[in-house]
């Protein structure tokens, strides 16, 4: 990067983690976005495309007494602990002009030691409410919740032949998708199922995501139960998924459910809202402030397995209302969670610190 284009560039994203997480792909999905509103510059290389301006924070470090072309402060946008460190080197050592953000999504107390990182920020942004309830040491001053990619997440123009397509049997899928572990509560989606799908045949569920070895054995525990019940054709683990083919299996659901036991903000039911489908959560995550009970779907207790099967059996037993459901969430997602409104607002944000 040459001096006079550094000079252009007004907002600074932190990329510190050489690991594809979450973070990571909220981050990669917005930056298309926010490269079309503001000139941006990414500070660490991974997994960032080649349209997008990035450099490694030493290469940062090289250019940070250039001023922006304006004389104002730049804005470093921060999502993690090494991120914020990176800013405040930045800032207090190497003299850099610059204001810093912290976005908190975290639902656990905090360390003392990021506490201090906090207090130190110009500004907390947290991603919902309950994230916000967290920041004992200041509070938030805008909450800015995450949005899904509208584009690449869309219903199907038809869901049954949408289901046909990925060839799995019955009529009505349910999907949980994300890692095969005990904090995901795929057990209690698994427990009701088998309670239930006998009574239905149409219904089968499809659980998509990776299963490390710390964690086979809680899957061996799912999978004994299930050949037991006689449902391996209807209770089906189809393993980690390439990211491209995400959105023809989120097409193909009338019901994605999530029921983590913990979680930090959880897009999965979001992108299946996006895909029309309608939701069945537990309370964590964001997913309390976000699905409208019976209108989207159905935000339940946490690890509760009769609530789970009452309101599965629901969504199962009245598809055309399920139908409905789905068509609602997508709506709520149009209208104020799309990845788009995000951008938007963080870019809005950025501007107030000016």
């Amino acid at each position: 990067m040459t001096k006079n284009e550094f000079s252009k560039i007004e907002i600074l994203i932190g990329n510190s983690s050489r690991k594809f997480s979450g973070g990571t792909s909220i981050m990669l999905q917005l930056l298309d976005y926010q490269n079309k509103m503001k000139p941006i510059l990414v500070i660490g290389k991974y997994f960032v495309p080649a349209h997008i301006k990035n450099i490694s924070f030493l290469e940062f470090l090289k250019l940070i007494k250039i001023p922006h072309i304006s004389g104002k402060p730049r804005v470093f946008y921060t999502r993690r602990n090494d991120e914020m460190i990176q800013a405040l080197i930045a800032k207090w050592i190497f003299g850099a002009n610059i204001k810093i953000i912290f976005s908190s999504s975290a639902q656990r107390s905090h360390t003392g030691f990021t506490k201090w990182l906090m207090q130190n920020m110009d500004s907390i942004v947290s991603t919902s409410k309950m994230a916000a309830s967290y920041l004992t040491s200041r509070p938030a001053d805008e909450i800015i919740p995450h949005g899904i990619d509208v584009k690449r997440f869309q219903p199907p123009q038809n869901k049954n032949e949408a289901w046909e397509r990925l060839g799995y049997p019955g009529s009505f899928g349910i999907g949980i998708f994300g890692r095969v572990r005990h904090s995901k509560g795929i057990d209690v989606l698994v427990d009701a199922g088998l309670s239930i799908l006998p009574k239905y045949p149409e219904a089968t569920i499809i659980i998509c995501g990776e299963c490390i070895p710390t964690d086979y054995r809680y899957k061996k525990q799912m999978e004994d139960k299930i050949k037991l019940a006689d449902l391996e054709e209807r209770i089906i683990f189809i393993g980690k998924q390439d990211f491209k083919d995400l959105p023809m299996l989120f097409q193909g659901m009338k019901v994605v459910a999530a029921l983590s036991r913990n979680e930090g903000y959880g897009l999965t039911p979001l992108e299946g809202m996006a895909s029309g489908a309608a939701v069945l959560t537990s309370e964590e995550g964001a997913w309390k402030e976000i699905i409208r009970n019976d209108m989207d779907g159905f935000c339940i207790p946490t690890d509760n397995v009769g609530i789970t099967k009452t309101k599965l059996e629901e969504l199962i037993a009245n598809p055309n209302k399920t139908d409905e459901m789905g068509r609602l969430a997508h709506k709520n997602i149009i209208e104020n969670y799309s990845i788009e409104t995000e951008a938007e607002r963080i870019i809005k944000f950025t501007e107030t610190l000016n």
